[in-house]
């Protein structure tokens, strides 16, 4: 049903890649502290955190809340919020059934709700269940929950108890959704769940969370720099609050179409009849490209956009003078980066080079092959994949004005005054501290999860 993944990886094997990523870029990584206090100045945001060791105090030029559902970042930095209460209960865990083969693998509905199961590979009756009860909300919704009310749950809606043990994850979730009304207050931004929870199903949550670590670390990052346009950092906000709620609204669907009401069935039904065409084209490519994020389209900033604008370009093969490579390969040194076919007519490959130069310090300019698949011969890709420009549009100065700062540089240590913050404009701050301070995880104040292992599709 869903387009080629671009990687699949469960969650816990991409933490420890991005840890180990992260690392290698000379990230600190801090364990067992608890944020407790987030405080804005004119220069910067001073985050105080306390643990076994005492209390502690971070100045950062930008703070990002990526601690999850319960926030604390959000929380302290005051952000209002769209929510929509909980109507249903579920659990999920990671069990040993007594009876291997005990819950056959797959999606079971009964008259009482749904049961998802998934085996574990490598692990004699393993399981990894889920449970969904559509008559309400769990009155302890924050409660952790235990083995026995999952052993209880299943048997209620299977009608027969399946005897498990050996818990090695449980969670507790609902269909509560919440979006921020922004991402940004000041030097505050939110990524993930910190900003955007919604009831888990088909693997959109992880998804939407890495997407917004995408689109945020680049404008970050030339932020800091002082390359970013005026007005770019406050493009994460316009750029991925509106997928965010895209998604709470599809998941909201799905769900409606889950409830066990047999009034329901028709529709089902029908929808079953329409994802079941194949050649992934009509409503089934429209509803599989939805959940898989991949048709996620920005809205362009260039005056006279073209119509690839907006869009993420697929991996594609090029031809250079260092040899064969490909976009992502090029990408991965995080820079802009214009690709020139050499099929292009010459006149308008010298006048696009020449319109490039003011941003040499940070573009990086890559001529291509002639058999390079390209829109129109040249296109101007922004550090996570989405174009920024493509021939046929207007000038290419305004589309890098757009983004870039004319005679910025990707060099470490440069400094410039920020032109990114909203409101009265600041001059950078000088004192002691990072760039960005990224508060994530159970260390950063988050409680019980609400969303459950999945993978990037």
């Amino acid at each position: 049903m869903e387009p080629p993944p671009v990687l699949k990886c469960e969650q816990e094997q991409l933490e420890r890649h991005f840890e180990a990523r992260a690392r290698a870029a000379g990230v600190v990584v801090l364990r067992g502290l608890r944020v407790t206090g987030v405080r804005q100045g004119p220069d910067g945001v001073q985050v105080t955190a306390g643990g076994r060791q005492g209390q502690v105090t971070f100045t950062a030029r930008y703070a990002v809340g990526a601690d999850g559902a319960r926030s604390t970042v959000r929380g302290l930095a005051a952000f209002a919020c769209r929510t929509y209460p909980a109507t249903v209960s579920a659990l999920a865990g990671d069990v040993r059934l007594a009876q291997p083969g005990a819950l056959r693998p797959g999606w079971h509905r009964t008259a009482t709700g749904w049961i998802v199961a998934k085996d574990i590979p490598d692990v004699p009756g393993g399981v990894r269940l889920r449970t969904l009860d559509c008559t309400g909300a769990h009155r302890g919704r924050h409660l952790p929950p235990t083995l026995e009310e999952l052993r209880a749950e299943v048997a209620r809606i299977t009608g027969r108890d399946v005897p498990m043990g050996q818990a090695r994850w449980l969670s507790r979730f609902s269909d509560f959704s919440r979006i921020t009304l922004s991402y940004r207050a000041g030097r505050v931004l939110l990524a993930g769940d910190a900003a955007h929870v919604h009831f888990p199903v088909g693997g959109q949550g992880l998804s939407a969370g890495v997407l917004d670590a995408l689109n945020l670390g680049w404008k970050l990052a030339l932020a800091v720099r002082g390359a970013a346009a005026p007005g770019l950092l406050d493009t994460y906000d316009l750029e991925r609050r509106p997928a965010a709620q895209r998604v709470i609204d599809n998941t909201r669907a799905q769900l409606a179409l889950m409830r066990p009401d047999t009034g329901l069935d028709p529709l089902r039904t029908l929808f079953g009849e329409l994802l079941a065409r194949g050649g992934g084209g009509g409503e089934n490519g429209v509803l599989a490209s939805m959940v898989s994020a991949q048709d996620t389209v920005l809205p362009p900033r260039a005056a006279d956009p073209s119509p690839w604008e907006g869009r993420f370009l697929a991996n594609t093969e090029l031809t250079t003078a260092q040899g064969r490579t490909d976009v992502i390969r090029l990408l991965a040194a995080g820079r802009p980066l214009l690709l020139l076919s050499d099929g292009a007519d010459g006149a308008d490959s010298a006048r696009w080079q020449a319109q490039a130069r003011p941003w040499s310090g940070l573009l990086r300019v890559v001529r291509t092959g002639a058999d390079s698949a390209l829109p129109g011969g040249a296109v101007l890709l922004r550090p996570d994949g989405y174009v920024g420009w493509a021939a046929g549009a207007g000038p290419l100065t305004a589309a890098l004005g757009a983004y870039f700062r004319e005679g910025g540089s990707w060099e470490h240590g440069q400094r410039h005054p920020d032109t990114t913050t909203t409101g009265t404009s600041t001059s950078t701050g000088t004192g002691a501290g990072a760039d960005v301070e990224v508060m994530a995880g159970a260390g950063a104040g988050a409680g019980v999860g609400d969303a459950v292992p999945g993978g990037v599709r």
